[in-house]
């Protein structure tokens, strides 16, 4: 069972790299677009840590505090996503603060999963 966990551990964060990723990949290019593949990696990372929250398989409690944290940041970057991918289909661009926010807080949510214990 544990390694079923370590398995789910090890999805999470790599749907925060292929977001984080394919933010960095827009950023190189100068386009500052939001992607499918963002919005790929945001799923992915955001189905990982709810299978993550619920306490199967371990003889510890949980950090309910950083759960909640983390699934703030994660609901922010999906909001980010949303209305970035909008201004986009609206003007042809996203705003440079909407395109930034992204990328910083995905850094962080990642930060905090490995970080924080």
């Amino acid at each position: 069972m544990e390694f079923l966990r370590h398995l789910v551990v090890l999805i999470h964060l790599v749907g925060f790299a292929v977001l984080f990723g394919a933010w960095v990949v827009e950023l190189v290019n100068g386009k500052r677009a939001i992607t499918r593949l963002m919005n790929w990696g945001l799923a992915i990372a955001g189905v990982a840590g709810l299978a993550l929250a619920a306490p199967w398989g371990i003889e510890y409690d949980l950090d309910y505090a950083k759960i909640g944290t983390k699934l703030v940041i994660l609901i922010v970057i999906g909001a980010l996503l949303g209305i970035g991918a909008g201004r986009q289909r609206k003007t042809g661009s996203v705003p440079p603060a909407i395109f930034w926010l992204i990328g910083i807080l995905t850094f962080a949510n990642a930060a905090i999963a490995v970080l924080w214990r």
